[in-house]
């Protein structure tokens, strides 16, 4: 298993959710560690949990998840792009 920590590399435009580079996510199955973790956009989370479900877990060295570096939210006009950092536990 794996601690995923998402940290914001990038903000292209206004992120309404108040986002700025640095700020970060820590997800450790089942939650997101809020102690940890800058406020949670529910429009960011909601778009990248099918990938968090995948970092999160043991997976083939050859599969495609662990050549994810980047993730952004699906906004297209205010972009957060998030740096991908997998630690494992």
């Amino acid at each position: 298993m794996y601690r995923v920590i998402l940290e914001v590399k990038e903000v292209r435009g206004f992120c309404s959710a108040g986002y700025k580079p640095g700020d970060r996510l820590v997800i450790q199955e089942p939650s997101v560690l809020s102690k940890e973790s800058a406020d949670v956009c529910l429009y960011a989370i909601g778009a990248l949990l099918p990938y968090l479900t995948a970092l999160y877990r043991d997976t083939p060295r050859e599969d495609w998840i662990n050549q994810v570096q980047e993730l952004q939210c699906p906004d297209v006009h205010n972009t957060v792009v998030f740096k991908v950092i997998r630690e494992k536990l």
